[in-house]
C-alpha cells in the first residue's frame, strides 16, 4: 500500500473515532446507560409465598437456582452492582399498615454459592421492606415502615450506620436519584410522598399527595417522581425541583407498581385490577398501549438494555417479559407462589 493510502486509511479512523466521541458526548445519561446497559444477567425474584427467590438466567429464560429465604416472609430485594450478592428484607406476615408479626432481619444471598452468607440485624421489629443499593457511596437504603424511617446499611460490615427519618408512617417504597443524594418514599396509608435529603440523613418535606398512594419511580432525569393514588385511576407527578405535585396521569385502571424506560420516553405501569400493563407516553401524558399480562401484576423492572421490561404477577406465579420495541408479551417465565419483588444481577 502506497503512503499516501496510509495516510488516508489512518484519518479515517481517526474521524470515525472522533464522530463516535461526540457521539457518546451528545447521549443523554439515561440513553449512555441504555448503550453500554447489557441484555444478559441474572432476573431475580422474590416469591413471597414460597419464601423463595428465583434466580433466572437471561436472555435464555432459564432457572438456574431457587433459594430458600429464611425468615417470616420478604417481599422486596436488590442486587449489588457487581452481581455477586442479593439482599432480602425480611418484612412480616402481614400486608402493610395490617397488624402482624413484624420482621427484623435482611439476608444477603451469594448469588455464586444460592445460599445465605450474612444477615443484617436491625435489632427490633421495623418491619424492613424496599432496599435499594446506592452504588456512588457503597451503601444499602432500606426502609422500615413501623419506625417511620430509612435506614442506611454498610454492605461491607452488615451493620446500620444511619437513619434517615421519613416523618411519615408506612414508608412502603424508596426511589433514589442517579448522583445518589436524594430519596423519595411512598407512604401508603398516609397517602404522602417524603422527600429525603441522604446525604446528610435529613428529611426535607413530606408532601401530600393523596388519600392513598403506592409504589414511586423516577423519571430517567430525575426531573419526576410517578406514584399511583390507590383511590382513582390516576398518577401524582412530583416536581423534584420544587417537590409539590404539578400534574396527574389518566390510567384505564388503579396502577401499581411503574418503571421508566431508559431513554426517559416511556413509562411502564401496572394495572393491577385489569391484569393489564399500561405504557404512558411521558410527552403527552396519556396511555398509548395496554398489553395483557397474568393476574395480579405487581412490580416493572426494565432491563439494562431497554430492549425488555419483566412484570412479576403474584397470582400466577409467573414473570411476563415485555419486548419494548413493539410493546408486547413476548414470553412467560415461571417463578413461584406470590412473586413479587424484582432484583438484576448483571454478569462480572
Amino acid at each position: 500500500m502506497s503512503q499516501a493510502l496510509i495516510l488516508k486509511a489512518k484519518f479515517s479512523v481517526l474521524v470515525a473515532f472522533a464522530v463516535g466521541c461526540i457521539a457518546t458526548v451528545g447521549l443523554s445519561s439515561a440513553e449512555a446507560q441504555a448503550a453500554s446497559g447489557s441484555a444478559e444477567g441474572r432476573l431475580l425474584v422474590m416469591n413471597k409465598a414460597d419464601r423463595t427467590m428465583s434466580v433466572i438466567e437471561v436472555p435464555a429464560g432459564k432457572t438456574v437456582a431457587t433459594v430458600a429465604i429464611e425468615g417470616i416472609t420478604g417481599h422486596e430485594l436488590t442486587a449489588s452492582t457487581d452481581g455477586r450478592f442479593a439482599y432480602v428484607p425480611i418484612f412480616g406476615n402481614a400486608g402493610v399498615g395490617s397488624p402482624g408479626t413484624d420482621g427484623e432481619l435482611m439476608r444477603v444471598v451469594d448469588l455464586e454459592k444460592f445460599t445465605t452468607t450474612g444477615t443484617v440485624e436491625f435489632g427490633k421489629g421495623v418491619r424492613p421492606h424496599c432496599v435499594v443499593f446506592e452504588p456512588r457511596r457503597n451503601l444499602l437504603y432500606v426502609t422500615a415502615e413501623i419506625e417511620n424511617a430509612v435506614m442506611v446499611v454498610d454492605p461491607a460490615t452488615l451493620k446500620v450506620v444511619a437513619r434517615v427519618p421519613t416523618g411519615a408512617a408506612e414508608s412502603h417504597m424508596l426511589a433514589v436519584t442517579r448522583d445518589g443524594k436524594r430519596g423519595y418514599t411512598a407512604n401508603v396509608g398516609p397517602g404522602t410522598v417524603s422527600v429525603l435529603d441522604l446525604e446528610n440523613h435529613k428529611l426535607i418535606k413530606v408532601l401530600p399527595v393523596a388519600a392513598k398512594v403506592q409504589r414511586i419511580t423516577l423519571s430517567a432525569d430525575d426531573k419526576w417522581v410517578f406514584t399511583a393514588d390507590q383511590g382513582q385511576p390516576r398518577l401524582a407527578m412530583v416536581d423534584t425541583a420544587v417537590n409539590e405535585v404539578k400534574g396527574w396521569i389518566k390510567l384505564p385502571g388503579i396502577g401499581y407498581g411503574t418503571a421508566v424506560t431508559p431513554d426517559g420516553k416511556y413509562l411502564l405501569v401496572a394495572l393491577i385490577q385489569q391484569n393489564k400493563v399500561g405504557v404512558v407516553d411521558l410527552a403527552t401524558r396519556e396511555v398509548i398501549k395496554e398489553m395483557e399480562a397474568p393476574r395480579a401484576p405487581q412490580e416493572i423492572l426494565v432491563r439494562p438494555d431497554g430492549q425488555c421490561a419483566y412484570v412479576s404477577c403474584d397470582a400466577s406465579g409467573e414473570v411476563a417479559e415485555l419486548e419494548l420495541k413493539e410493546f408486547k408479551v413476548a414470553r412467560l417465565l415461571k417463578a413461584g407462589k406470590g412473586a413479587d419483588g424484582l432484583g438484576w444481577a448483571g454478569i462480572r
